[in-house]
């Protein structure tokens, strides 16, 4: 009798659980399942579901700041992405028809997640922070059909031109006066329970489009299949450590990559629990009698929050989660000894990126090297090039991490949509490059060393100087403009804006106050320019910026860890090279 994708998907998930602490030997039993039609709701999760084991089981919590909590089981949330399901096919929604979903952590997010891959409806995940202008950009370019949104958002859309109908979770009727059509999310609650596929999902079919920060005008659109991610995320389950029953908290916010990793595909790979707070204000204290209170045995969090967490004293959780993991940014020593000391637990970093799911981490079991990301995690064949040479770089050393795609890992995206040049630089040599550069000991242990290019990140948001300087040139006063990380104690790094001005305009606080706010119009909450200096731009004979200048001043002035000394501010008021620096906040 031939062997379902479901229990092939079983099997191959198994194997990992099976040597959760054996790297080693899971790599060389775990082989990907390779299927040529597959759908994660209806093969996966409705299967689950189904169950006598799990159907019960608890699927997604949310906890409010105000203690009011929504949970669903496995077979409800089932139930009501099959009603959302048929609800959109009746409205029109058809395979391969864009879906933007622009949602908070809410339940209506799982059930829209769930039904569009039901229906093979390509997902747009976006975060709410998005302004209209950005909004513009993805609803055209991945020629969005339809839109879900929240009431806080749902005017935003009347600033975006385009053929679609916004879905919007209001509880109030639908206005008369709004310019694209609408629905009311609320009217799939009379649709049936009882979903039917029309016809097989092919796994090759392009399931989710994510946006991320490029280095070029366009932001990259980063598409994965029904595999890609779905089967991919076997990789991101084994880092975890995530066993059946437990319970998972994953501090990151929808739109983004490491929300569908982490609370979505791996949880429900697991046969987890997703457990959410939200707040208002995060309050590190509070989030952690939370986790007591529901008994959080997992928690992945960046290293921003960890920081608070540490701030606030780890040790008044009486049953602290067992698994601990980091991500977004490199661990801190300090942060890895404080968990270690108050939780008895390992944190263990990880290292993946949109375009794929998780390629290298400190796994259960192994002896984490202080610093480092781990080893290469099954599934996956990674080897380092050096960027002056493009020679493979063998035993130890320093290269860009690259993925051998013969055989192709089906955690790889199926390519970067609608963009062969791209995806020409993205695969040249018959590898995925990534653009990171990591050093491997004789171990085969890799520590993260850093971009080859100058895309950074800012607590845990990944940004492209590029785009930011794009927003800052619009000013008026401003004639020039280069962005690089400036190092902070709390988010690791903030953009710090570079500015030539015009003629006729003074480098004084009044500018600076006038360049913030005009930025902070334009560009979502974790993309603010927070400090700002007047100064020329350090160039290059052919007349290119030189941001490593900039970077390595910034360094020099904040310390590695931000903290700028009384040493640093005396040289630098005595050597000239800059003018003063203003900051975001003193305009607050």
């Amino acid at each position: 009798m031939p062997v379902s994708v479901t229990d092939q998907y079983r099997q191959a998930r198994d194997v990992l659980l099976a040597h959760r602490t054996d790297i080693e030997t899971a790599r060389a039993n775990f082989h990907w399942p390779r299927f040529e039609f597959f759908n994660f709701a209806l093969d996966w999760f409705d299967q689950v579901a189904a169950s006598e084991v799990r159907g019960d089981q608890e699927a997604l919590v949310i906890l409010e700041e105000d203690g009011s909590r929504y949970s669903t089981t496995y077979a409800e949330l089932s139930a009501r992405s099959a009603q959302v399901a048929n609800w959109l096919r009746d409205l029109g929604v058809q395979r391969g028809d864009g879906l933007l979903v622009m949602l908070d952590n809410q339940y209506e997010l799982w059930e829209t997640m769930l039904a569009g891959i039901k229906l093979g409806a390509v997902l747009l995940p976006t975060t709410v922070m998005l302004a209209p202008e950005q909004l513009q950009e993805r609803i055209e370019r991945a020629e969005a059909r339809w839109v879900v949104t929240n009431p806080a958002n749902t005017q935003k859309f009347d600033a975006v031109s385009g053929n679609f109908t916004v879905i919007t979770t209001s509880t109030d009727t639908l206005p008369h006066d709004a310019v694209h059509p609408q629905q009311l999310y609320r009217d799939s609650l009379q649709a049936s329970t009882d979903f039917r596929a029309i016809e097989p999902t092919p796994a090759d079919d392009i399931a989710l489009i994510y946006f991320t920060s490029g280095t070029t005008s366009r932001s990259k659109m980063v598409a994965h299949t029904h595999t890609s991610y779905a089967v991919g995320h076997l990789s991101t389950v084994y880092w975890l450590g995530l066993e059946p029953g437990d319970k998972h908290l994953n501090v990151a916010s929808p739109g983004w990559a490491k929300h569908a990793w982490s609370n979505f595909f791996a949880p429900l790979i697991g046969e987890a629990t997703i457990f959410l707070y939200n707040y208002a204000r995060f309050d590190a204290a509070q989030l952690m009698r939370v986790m007591d209170a529901e008994q959080v045995t997992s928690i992945c969090a960046p290293p921003t929050v960890w920081r608070m967490l540490i701030q606030a004293d780890l040790n008044q959780m009486t049953t602290p989660p067992t698994k601990v993991l980091a991500a977004g940014e490199p661990l801190n020593p300090v942060v890895i000894d404080a968990v270690k000391k108050a939780w008895n637990a390992d944190i263990r970093d990880g290292f993946g990126q949109t375009e794929t799911t998780l390629q290298i981490a400190n796994t259960p079991g192994q002896n984490v090297k202080p610093g480092s990301l781990g080893r290469v995690l099954p599934g996956y064949d990674v080897v380092l090039i050096d960027p002056a040479t493009d020679e493979v770089v063998e035993g130890p050393g320093e290269g860009e991490v690259c993925l051998v795609t013969d055989p192709r890992p089906v955690g790889l995206m199926a390519g970067y949509h609608n963009d062969p040049d791209k995806n020409a630089a993205a695969f040249a040599g018959g590898y995925y490059r990534t653009g990171d550069i990591m050093e491997r000991d004789a171990d085969g242990i890799y520590t993260y060393v850093g971009r080859a290019d100058d895309v950074f990140k800012a607590s845990d948001y990944r940004l492209s100087p590029f785009e930011l300087e794009s927003v800052i040139i619009e000013h008026p006063a401003v004639s020039e403009a280069a962005v690089v990380p400036s190092p902070d104690p709390l988010r690791l790094s903030v953009p710090k804006a570079y500015v030539v001005l015009a003629d006729g305009h003074a480098p004084d606080a009044n500018t600076a106050k006038d360049i913030f706010a005009f930025t902070a119009k334009k560009l979502p909450p974790y993309a603010k320019i927070r400090r700002l200096e007047f100064a020329e731009l350090p160039k290059t004979i052919s007349g290119k910026i030189r941001r490593v200048e900039l970077r390595n001043k910034e360094h020099d002035f904040h310390g590695p860890d931000g903290e700028r000394t009384a040493e640093a501010l005396a040289s630098r008021t005595t050597t000239g090279g800059y003018n003063h620096e203003f900051s975001a906040a003193d305009f607050n």
